[in-house]
């Protein structure tokens, strides 16, 4: 089963006077929908646009796995446990929250800034806070996330190119940018899918493209 969810139907939110733009794709916040919770271990999956020099000033996480993927520009990271990093399009960030940890998120570059951030519900909440970023990741190499039972597939095609869906309980994929084809379902910048007892599914590129999926354990509820 494959439900569409498009990036006209996210809920808008972020500060526009402080340069900030949010897109939220489950309920966050204010927005508050009963059946939009989470999709197995996947509880939030943001699209935020921040104009140079607006940032998300420090605040709390715990019980939380937060995955960020920059799109454009260069996001600087700082954090409680006394990380200072700059991720970039092709890098990875993670920051398990653990039993609680403050972060801060900024653009401090002259350009724009896009980044998707993904939260998931750990397997086991609690514990230390951990940091880890990936530089550069590639297609062929999943991002492994065993405390949310999840893994990151990064899938960077060209027009006409084909790409397996991974056979799985559960696979949520969100579209970067480009445009593909699942399932006879054109989806573009913004719009995701989110995909029960996958078997055999393949995405088809009618533009370079750029998506992410996740593959979800069984036991995610």
């Amino acid at each position: 089963m494959i439900s569409v969810r498009y990036a006209d139907d996210r809920y808008p939110g972020g500060d526009l006077s402080a340069g900030i733009e949010s897109l939220h794709a489950f309920s966050f916040g204010q927005f508050y929908e009963p059946d939009n919770l989470r999709f197995g271990a996947v509880i939030a999956c943001n699209e935020e646009r921040l104009a140079p020099g607006a940032g998300f000033d420090e605040h709390p996480h715990s019980h939380t796995e937060i995955i960020t993927w920059v799109v454009d520009g260069e996001l600087t990271h700082r954090d409680s446990a006394g990380n200072t990093t700059r991720v970039r399009p092709g890098d990875v960030q993670r920051l398990g929250a653990g039993g609680g940890v403050r972060h801060e998120e900024r653009n401090d570059g002259p350009e724009p800034l896009v980044f998707v951030q993904m939260w998931l519900a750990p397997l086991t909440p609690g514990g230390d806070p951990r940091y880890e970023i990936v530089r550069g990741i590639a297609d062929s190499t999943p991002y492994a996330l065993p405390e949310a039972g999840a893994m990151l597939h990064v899938r960077r095609l060209k027009e006409g190119e084909r790409a397996a869906i991974p056979d799985a309980a559960r696979a949520y994929l969100h579209v970067v940018r480009g445009l593909v084809v699942l399932a006879g379902v054109a989806l573009g910048p913004g719009d995701s899918a989110r995909i029960t007892d996958s078997v055999a599914l393949e995405l088809a590129a009618e533009e370079p493209a750029e998506v992410l999926i996740w593959e979800l354990a069984p036991d995610a509820s």
